[in-house]
């Protein structure tokens, strides 16, 4: 009597499950499958009683599972027979198939795992037949190559990563190969994020959003982007102005994130300055964005898929490069020599000098580790405000240069004093 209760429990599950799948089966049937003129089996009473043989033919022999595996067999022949009927009428699809193998398999699942299990499945399922032209969209709008080059990072950091040395064996690099790459991997990753949002979730959303989403991949290509549109509207824009300053607000986000992934007492010591840059950065986007008359359209972002297997070397070449000049200057020149170069990398792409110091072991204190962010962090505005007036216009960009210029110049006072 005591197994009575689970087992009646599970059983009951798995009807339920299988007459509502049945039941999706029929509305899509009803609304995607006769319009094609393909042949698609089965009622709701066929899916509920495949789910019942399903449960019975695994509770009979569920050691073997010789009766479940014939079973299974049955179902397959069967299909084939109306797989060939479709091909006949040149319908290829698969689906009716793979419907019937959930539903088939619900009763060994029910018995297996708890109950979330089946249930998520259920869910997935309905959820997936109920999503067939948003599938479809999605799948017009990606690039596959980029996920060809996802697939390629996968490989990279769940196969490659965990085979490299995790003790230094480079000269000169106070880092082992491990320890480059797992940075590597995690810059990449942030940057894919927001490059995924940009490009895909919200492509064509206004130019202030461009800036704000934009900000998490890259505040500089989306300066550069921002500023070029306003080149093109031939006159000063509010939104845009708002939109490349406040990817500026994001960066020193973005940059608090970095910080707290790779040394946590450096993140809670920079998170009040780089928070209080990244408010007044709002500020003067919001202050922007105050003149703002009319909703514009915004242009997709250009700039490189920042998981490319180039883009990720030509980083890491480019942080090993920082790691080992940051270790001369620090060795020969101490705080001032870091200080100059802190303000020289800033002209640069400033993640790998940040996770140069960040993760490096040089001869500094945190204090000098926190100045050479800022100072970098500072730099990098005044090359962002360049930019915006080379590529937007003097006359058009003054605004959001200006403002780039001040908080350049406030996160470098910030930092010498």
């Amino acid at each position: 009597m005591a197994d009575f209760t689970p087992d009646f429990l599970n059983f009951l599950l798995t009807i339920i499950f299988s007459f509502l799948i049945g039941l999706e089966i029929k509305t899509y049937n009803l609304q995607y499958v006769k319009e094609q003129g393909q042949i698609f089996f089965g009622t709701t009473r066929t899916f509920t009683f495949v789910g019942i043989l399903g449960y019975l033919f695994y509770k009979i022999d569920p050691s073997h599972l010789i009766i479940y595996g014939l079973g299974f067999i049955g179902l397959t022949v069967f299909y084939a027979l109306v797989y060939y009927r479709n091909i006949q009428k040149e319908k290829y699809s698969i689906l009716p198939f793979l419907i019937l193998q959930l539903v088939y398999s619900l009763g060994a699942i029910s018995s297996l795992y708890p109950f979330w299990m089946p249930a998520f499945i259920f869910v997935l399922t309905v959820f997936i037949l109920n999503q067939k032209n948003a599938f479809r969209k999605i799948s017009e709008r990606v690039n596959v190559y980029e996920f060809e080059t996802f697939s390629k990072m996968i490989l990279l950091s769940a196969v490659i990563l965990p085979l490299l040395p995790k003790t230094h064996i480079i000269p000169y690099i106070p880092l082992s190969p491990f320890k480059i790459w797992f940075a590597v991997v995690v810059i990449s990753a942030i940057s894919y994020g927001g490059y995924i949002m940009q490009k895909y979730l919200f492509p064509s959303k206004g130019f202030f959003l461009t800036g704000l989403i934009g900000g998490t991949y890259s505040s500089t290509a989306t300066t550069i982007v921002l500023a070029r549109k306003l080149k093109e509207t031939g006159h000063y824009s509010a939104e845009i102005s708002a939109g490349i300053v406040i990817a500026t607000s994001i960066m020193f986000l973005r940059i608090i994130v970095i910080a707290f992934v790779f040394n946590g007492q450096i993140g809670k010591m920079i998170l009040i300055p780089f928070l209080t840059l990244s408010f007044f950065s709002l500020l003067f986007s919001l202050w922007f964005l105050r003149e703002k008359k009319s909703h514009s359209r915004s242009e997709s972002m250009s700039d490189t898929n920042p998981l490319e297997l180039g883009t990720a070397f030509a980083f890491t070449l480019l942080f090993i490069i920082m790691i080992v000049l940051t270790q001369f200057i620090t060795a020969h020149y101490g705080n001032a020599g870091l200080q100059v170069f802190s303000f020289i990398a800033g002209f640069t792409d400033i993640d790998p000098f940040i996770l140069s110091v960040l993760t490096g072991k040089y001869n500094i204190t945190q204090t000098e580790i926190i100045s050479a962010i800022m100072i970098a962090s500072g730099s990098n505005n005044l090359m962002k405000a360049g930019y915006a007036l080379y590529f937007g216009g003097v006359k058009n960009a003054l605004a959001p240069a200006g403002a780039l210029i001040i908080l350049g110049g406030i996160i470098i006072g910030w930092a010498l004093l």
